[in-house]
């Protein structure tokens, strides 16, 4: 059963204890869990991964990982789409400056595309967990990036349920939703990610106008969850256009 809301959205952070620790701390671990599903077609796909690409190697995300104690976050990403089909394509990076980050960011643009369908969030929320779980690296803030221009239709654990098992362990999931030509736009899809998909505290919805407008809205959230852990950011229950700090 899950948890009620209020008080999933009131849990501490709880920092990361990895069965397989190896190096120094980070500040942030971070999963992007992107949809891979059928409505992205190739155009679509490659405009998402270079948004992705640009964003960790900004040099505002790059000042901003830098200004925390550790100076460095982890970073993987998930795949979702298919009922239980959600895969990590690139495993845990560690970003620390320029060099790091171009590796990371070409590591994500370049990795083959999954084979998925349908819109199963939940899974993919899920997924990020367990990847969470798993990381070689302890940190004290854990937040999984859900982006998508559908909402949860398949899942064999909703979307909900799956966030709330995350937000009980400590974990912070955010959401972007990509409007643009979707069936959800005007900011319904807004809506429903802040329902189904937001959770823990300083959680937040940022919203895209199109796949063009991504790497804008996830350069301000990356800045936006670096710069600012998660109980020290002002809650943000209402969804909203990336400010003028995506640059």
């Amino acid at each position: 059963m899950s948890l009620p809301r209020r008080a999933l959205l009131a849990a501490p952070a709880l920092a990361a204890t990895p069965a397989k620790a190896q190096g120094a701390a980070v500040d942030l671990l971070l999963v992007l869990a992107v949809d891979a599903s059928g409505s992205i077609d190739a155009a679509e796909f490659a405009l998402q991964r270079d948004g992705i690409a640009e964003a960790l190697t900004h040099a505002v995300v790059l000042g901003a990982i830098r200004s925390r104690p550790f100076g460095a976050i982890g970073v993987a990403m998930v795949e979702w789409g298919s009922p239980g089909g959600a895969v990590t394509v690139v495993d845990w990076m560690r970003v620390a400056d320029a060099a790091s980050a171009g590796a990371a960011a070409a590591a994500m643009r370049d990795a083959p595309r999954s084979r998925q369908s349908y819109n199963a969030i939940g899974d993919g929320i899920l997924h990020a967990t367990g990847l969470i779980a798993a990381a070689p690296w302890p940190a004290e803030y854990r937040t999984i990036d859900v982006s998508g221009d559908g909402p949860d239709i398949r899942s064999r654990v909703p979307a909900a349920e799956a966030r709330d098992q995350a937000v009980a362990q400590g974990i912070v999931v955010n959401g972007l939703a990509i409007e643009g030509s979707s069936a959800w736009r005007g900011g319904r899809l807004a809506a429903l990610y802040e329902r189904d998909v937001m959770g823990g505290p300083g959680a937040f919805v940022l919203r895209a106008d199109d796949r063009r407008d991504f790497a804008r809205a996830l350069r301000a959230k990356l800045i936006r969850e670096v710069a600012l852990p998660p109980q020290d950011a002002t809650p943000a229950h209402a969804a909203g256009k990336a400010g003028p700090a995506a640059g």
